[in-house]
């Protein structure tokens, strides 16, 4: 799946939220390419969290190319977007 390496994912992290390192490792042993924004030191980043989250600043908010976003979100349900955007 060539496209899936291609396509290019923003994740909304924090330094220290557990659930981010998590989704990056196994982000990266797939070859899925991402973008990491800090939210704590954008805070404008951190309002499109909220907005995306019902006003919290839930992480990891990933924000797919087709401008759509999952929060927290599962390494097959990150596949299954990617794979659905390349067909």
């Amino acid at each position: 799946m060539p496209a899936v390496e291609t396509a290019t994912v923003t994740m909304y992290s924090t330094s220290w939220c557990g659930y981010c390192h998590r989704l990056k490792s196994q982000m990266d042993r797939e070859g899925i390419a991402y973008t990491v924004v800090d939210i704590e030191q954008q805070p404008d980043a951190a309002k499109l969290v909220e907005e995306v989250n019902g006003g919290n600043q839930t992480v990891p908010t990933l924000v797919y190319p087709d401008g759509s976003a999952m929060t927290n979100p599962s390494l097959a349900q990150v596949k299954e977007k990617l794979a659905s955007l390349a067909g």
